[in-house]
């Protein structure tokens, strides 16, 4: 989960689907426990927002009942207005029934008033509401709450049914408001010997980016026998890969020791899909998302000559042979293409020519960040 924009707000990772259906599961089991066994209840949904909940509920739901909505408006953008208007009604005959009503979200309570008010007429057994949220602190009405799956703070939320001026009811999980990014933090990219050292190192000095290389990280941990070194260098001695979770863990802890920055430049990682979606996530519990990928795009065979003349000073075995050099060129061209795909979906994969002098190319990388 990343952060997402609806409109002109931004919206950070709240509570995900698995955990949702924990919460419905578990509101559930309180409105069954509550239930004579004979008793066939009329769940009353109110839309627009509680579609996706009450769906969930019902199929959740393992006894007969009956399903009817009503809809009501009382937000306005992001906040409650003190109106409820009412848009559609009962038409069934509720006499003598139980009514459970399925509310996605309850806070001041006005659309709560104004479903009693519907009822009161009604000559119904008993009246419940179930909700999925409640938010206590800005609850104002002196009214029941039956069944409650997860007490909220009075934040704005979207997603699971609930929108922000319409969008935003068919994410499949809940997200929170939270001010707009405040980093720019670029996926650096670039097959060997495009020079992409070189130009983060200019990148970092300009924006006062934190560049972070994922080799440099390795090596700083296992040097220094920190707990993830240790770690990390037990399985490279047994010949066997770091799990993505070792390499996610020492980038944290490179991130969090560097608070005073305006962003990042991640240099060989992510790798993988997996590895961009965990990357992601935790910028995301930040308040911070990846800004753009940036891939430098160099023709291959004027790097393969590039490295072979770098290997005749450099003193790196895999910079003399052509064979491995290809090989490595193969590694990444099919790594890349993963996270292009990834980051294109986003709209924030931004391809660079990175042929020509230092200066021009450090040109075009300053035009497209210059727009993050």
């Amino acid at each position: 989960m990343k952060i997402i924009k609806l409109h002109d707000l931004y919206f950070k990772p709240f509570i995900c689907s698995t955990k949702l259906k924990v919460i419905v599961k578990n509101l559930v089991q309180q409105v069954t426990d509550d239930l004579p066994e004979n008793e066939v209840p009329v769940f009353i949904g109110i839309l627009n927002g509680c579609f996706v909940f009450a769906s969930d509920f019902i199929r959740e739901f393992e006894r007969d009942c009956e399903i009817s909505f009503v809809k009501l408006a009382s937000y306005q953008d992001t906040t409650s207005s003190k109106k409820v208007k009412k848009l559609i009604g009962i038409n069934q005959d509720l006499t003598d029934r139980t009514v459970i009503i399925l509310e996605d979200i309850i806070d001041t309570g006005n659309t709560l008033q104004e479903i009693y008010n519907i009822f009161k007429n009604e000559n119904i057994k008993q009246l419940k509401v179930a909700t999925l949220f409640f938010k206590p602190s800005v609850f104002k009405k002196e009214l029941h709450v039956d069944y409650v799956g997860k007490n909220i703070e009075d934040k704005f939320i979207v997603g699971y049914g609930l929108d922000y001026n319409e969008l935003g009811r068919n994410l499949p999980s809940i997200y929170q408001l939270t001010p707009p990014p405040k980093m720019k933090n670029i996926v650096l990219f670039g097959p060997p010997g495009a020079g992409k050292g070189t130009q983060a190192d200019i990148l970092k000095d300009t924006y006062n980016l934190k560049h972070i290389s994922t080799g440099d990280v390795f090596r700083y941990n296992i040097k220094n026998e920190t707990e993830l070194g240790l770690l990390a260098k037990k399985y490279i001695d047994a010949g066997d890969l770091v799990p993505d979770q070792v390499t996610i863990d020492m980038l944290k802890d490179e991130v969090d020791k560097n608070k005073n920055v305006n962003g990042f430049i991640f240099d060989g990682f992510p790798r993988t899909e997996s590895q961009a979606e965990a990357l992601d996530a935790f910028l995301a519990e930040k308040g911070e998302k990846i800004s753009g990928m940036i891939a430098l795009e160099v023709p291959e065979d004027l790097l393969v000559e590039r490295l072979l003349e770098r290997g005749k000073t450099s003193g790196r075995s895999d910079d003399t042979d052509e064979s491995k050099i290809r090989n490595r060129f193969n590694e990444y061209n099919t790594k890349t293409a993963v996270l292009k795909n990834y980051y294109q979906a986003q709209d924030i994969y931004f391809g660079i020519n990175g042929v020509g002098a230092i200066e021009e190319i450090t040109q075009r990388l300053l035009d497209v960040i210059d727009t993050l």
